[in-house]
């Protein structure tokens, strides 16, 4: 029988010395990735579990993972079904919240938002990566340092501004703050433009396309996907705002979702907030973001890894 070569049998001993150590690593990541998979999922069973939970059951089965009897009388509640007194008479709280209009109100907030951070930030990026004008490299650079400004600082300049423009308790007031650019989505989509081949571009213009032209006939149909990636992102971001709709637009026909989620908690009619009621409300609203999240997710994982090494 033929031996083996000094190289072959390195060969093999390495492969046996390395696979333990493969297989210890990869058993390492599995368990890290189950680890923040439950940390993500856990407080969301917990808000379901909750809202399923009929609100005389609520504290007597505190330590239960599973609701003892699934009731969909608290979702009843939060969308308006139920009449104030059977809501007491099922062990709720009292406490009311306007869900259709406040739903009506975070549609519209976050719709106006995403449509104007998507057409002005694209017209943005664009410029910054094809137009040649005096500043541009400065003026990017400020773009990006604006990321880093914690938005606390902005509150304040920008709260005075919309009191004095009387559009406190207006939608105006809730959008105009955001509605323009956005810092990472300019960022984002020159990445990609900077992708694009220059000739597409001479080609329309040596046929007589202005810049706007490109743009709009060239750029923009073969950037369909970072741009509703900008869109998934802004809508995320918007239909989560509380802090700033709270300041300038509390009033009850005004309110947001996170905002009449923070006044439904806060009425104690009984002495104690509706816990099952709020939970209810909570899982109702991140029901669309966890749609996008699962139709969108690996769009978007894509676009910023594609984007990111450009």
């Amino acid at each position: 029988m033929p031996r083996s070569t000094p190289f072959v049998a390195s060969s093999l001993d390495y492969a046996f010395t390395q696979a333990p150590r493969l297989r210890l690593g990869r058993m390492l990541a599995w368990l890290a990735l189950g680890a923040m998979i439950a940390i993500t999922v856990i407080p969301l069973w917990i808000v379901l579990r909750t809202a399923l939970t009929p609100s005389r059951e609520l504290y007597s089965s505190a330590a239960s993972i599973v609701p003892p009897s699934i009731t969909l009388d608290n979702f009843r509640r939060v969308l308006g079904f139920v009449t104030g007194d059977a809501a007491l008479a099922d062990g709720g709280s009292g406490s009311e919240v306007n869900f259709s209009q406040s739903l009506l109100n975070s549609v519209i907030f976050t719709g106006v938002i995403v449509v104007g951070q998507v057409i002005f930030s694209a017209m943005a990026a664009y410029a910054f990566a094809r137009l040649r004008f005096p500043g541009r490299r400065p003026l990017f650079a400020l773009f990006l340092l604006s990321m880093m400004l914690p938005n606390i600082v902005l509150f304040i300049p920008n709260f005075i501004l919309i009191k004095d423009l009387g559009w406190l308790n207006t939608y105006a007031g809730m959008v105009a703050p955001f509605c323009l650019v956005s810092a990472f989505s300019i960022f984002f989509l020159r990445q990609f433009f900077l992708s694009i081949p220059y000739e597409l571009e001479e080609a329309a213009r040596l046929d007589g396309a202005s810049y706007f032209a490109i743009f709009w006939r060239i750029v923009l149909p073969i950037s369909m996907t970072p741009i509703a990636t900008v869109a998934i992102l802004s809508s995320i971001n918007a239909w989560n705002e509380f802090f700033w709709p709270f300041i300038v637009a509390n009033g009850e026909d005004m309110q947001v979702l996170t905002v009449a989620l923070q006044a439904f908690k806060s009425q104690t009619p009984q002495g104690a907030p509706d816990w099952t009621g709020l939970m209810a409300a909570a899982f109702l609203t991140v029901l669309p973001t966890l749609a996008l999240l699962i139709a969108f997710g690996r769009r978007v994982v894509e676009s910023v890894q594609f984007s990111g090494g450009k």
